[in-house]
């Protein structure tokens, strides 16, 4: 959520940035925002001035009482009844602006970085960087969908049967690939230093609203209502919440967390082709990685997170390129996103696997996260996070790009963590 100081300090400029994002009726929006808060800074000063009038009057009232003059103070604390009457009045009227603003913030996009490129579809992405050599498959290669029936790693029927479309059963191999991918990309989180933690994968409403995923979201998230709780959408959610309402110390910083959970997206709305195989679930599986950064040194932070997920696709010997999204491609919260795709050679087009962004103090606004600096001053931290990685994907285009006549190679980094060399 962004601070309501810095929209009265900084209006164009919230506006430009806005703008870059697309943002439907940001002038009105954000000139209602200062209105109201012109009205609650008045209501403010209403109700601060009667109770220093209050104050006033408890202090005669007090002098006449010891001066015998009861007929005089009983007149006061007549008018004193009155003013706390008019006072809790005022208060109501006060909470009743605050709630307003905070309804419209709370609809308000993250401001992005000014260096996002312009543009409202996925095509209006910048590729930054590309790697690897698209490999060349036999004549008779395969999609992924067909691949897995074939060697009987995942069965999509079976699991429309249990649950529905997008919740796929993983066998065998299949199943092992997955265990394998999993602990291979949280050994290589840990061994960059970050503290392996393993959340919840229901939170309440308040964690989703701390990461902007409510009231943005809510229609693409898992709700039980009996309970009130929410299937988790990335381990983004539970993580980055475990610092809502905490004080950190500026040598705390930068706090690094990784945590592996299956994650769950109704992902409404979306059809056709490109939801084929693993390309698109209701359930699966991912490693994030998370960081709390100091304001300063929060982009230099994104860019070795950039780094580090760039690291496992070339040990995974996958072709990957890197995106910066435009404004109409990036997520409510995020300030700046990179996405990295790897190339399905089966497909012939690119795979997201990865989102890497920096919120900058949207989301810890949200999370009421600060840290208290070496000055002694209060401020918010910055926060990040990055998938590292999403697993349907990743498996898709191992499958596809290692095909052979005589199976399905395993690159060799995974070889120690699956125990085979080869689907055959």
């Amino acid at each position: 959520m962004l601070q309501l100081a810095y929209i009265r300090d900084n209006k164009e400029d919230v506006l430009k940035r806005l703008a870059i994002k697309n943002f439907k009726d940001a002038e009105s929006i954000i000139q209602s925002v200062i209105e109201l808060d012109n009205k609650r800074k008045a209501a403010q000063k209403q109700a601060d001035d009667l109770k220093a009038e209050a104050n006033v009057l408890a202090k005669q009232i007090g002098e006449l009482m010891k001066s015998g003059k009861k007929d005089e103070a009983e007149v006061l604390k007549t008018k004193t009844a009155e003013l706390k009457q008019n006072e809790k009045q005022l208060d109501e009227n006060l909470k009743a602006i605050e709630l307003e603003i905070h309804a419209i913030l709370v609809t308000v996009p993250n401001t992005p970085n000014l260096s996002v490129p312009i543009g409202k579809t996925p095509e209006d992405n910048l590729t930054v960087f590309e790697h690897g050599i698209k490999p060349t498959l036999p004549t008779n290669a395969q999609p992924h969908w067909e691949l897995t029936s074939k060697y009987n790693l995942i069965d999509f029927e079976l699991g429309v049967k249990l649950t529905g479309a997008g919740f796929p059963v993983y066998k065998g191999k299949g199943a092992r690939l997955q265990r394998g991918l999993i602990n291979y990309f949280l050994d290589k989180a840990t061994s960059e230093g970050y503290l392996e933690v393993q959340p919840p994968i229901l939170v309440n409403a308040d964690s989703g609203y701390g990461t902007g995923q409510l009231p943005d979201k809510e229609g693409q998230m898992y709700h039980c209502q009996v309970d009130d709780l929410y299937l988790i959408p990335t381990a983004e959610v539970p993580i980055t919440n475990i610092y809502r309402d905490v004080i950190l110390k500026e040598s705390d910083l930068p706090i690094k967390n990784c945590g592996y959970t299956p994650c769950f997206r109704r992902e409404a709305g979306s059809y056709g082709k490109d939801v084929r195989g693993l390309n698109r679930l209701h359930q699966f599986d991912k490693v994030e990685i998370v960081q709390i950064a100091h304001p300063d040194k929060s982009y230099e932070t994104l860019e070795s997170m950039r780094e580090f997920v760039a690291g496992i696709l070339k040990e995974l010997e996958l072709p990957y390129r890197t995106l910066k999204l435009c404004g109409g491609d990036m997520s409510f919260s995020s300030a700046l996103t990179y996405d990295m795709e790897v190339w399905s050679a089966a497909q012939q087009r690119w795979l997201e696997v990865s989102s890497v962004s920096n919120f900058e103090s949207f989301q810890t606004n949200r999370l009421k996260c600060r840290f208290k600096g070496n000055d002694g001053k209060t401020q918010l931290a910055h926060s990040l996070n990055g998938s590292a990685l999403a697993l349907p994907r990743i498996v898709a285009s191992l499958l596809e790009n290692n095909q052979t006549e005589n199976g399905i190679k395993i690159p060799k980094v995974l070889i120690p963590y699956v125990g085979f060399d080869m689907i055959n």
